[in-house]
């Protein structure tokens, strides 16, 4: 059973980041976006940035999809979707239920996750060499 609190949320997860990221470079490639995307989102993310995001975006689903490194990837995720939903928040809320299931699953693993993260909130942390 806990394998399926842990699988289902982390490939749906995946899945997400796959299509968005893929979605992306579609479009960097001068292509029109197969899956429906934000107009304003496009016209922020220009240039080197959309490449940066939409790199992380496909790299990261690809890294959930095989189930390696998984705290890390979370880790490298947290920042983007949390971007991601204060955009949709404040600019253009038109995809904002798909934002709000991105952060469920987020807000879950990492949960899940929690205890590969409790060194990074030691105190005293002592180096070992």
């Amino acid at each position: 059973m806990f394998v399926l609190r842990t699988h289902i949320p982390r490939i749906l997860l995946s899945l997400i980041f796959l299509g968005a990221g893929f979605n992306g470079w579609v479009v960097i490639l001068g292509f029109d976006p197969v899956f429906p995307t934000s107009p304003k989102a496009m016209e922020l993310l220009t240039g080197y940035l959309l490449v940066l995001e939409k790199s992380t975006e496909l790299v990261c689903g690809l890294l959930l999809l095989l189930n390696f490194f998984i705290p890390a990837t979370l880790a490298i995720l947290a920042p983007i979707v949390v971007n991601i939903l204060l955009f949709h928040l404040f600019v253009d809320p038109t995809l904002l239920p798909l934002v709000i299931i991105v952060c469920v699953l987020e807000a879950y693993l990492l949960w899940i996750y929690r205890s590969n993260y409790k060194s990074l909130f030691e105190k005293n942390t002592r180096l070992h060499l």
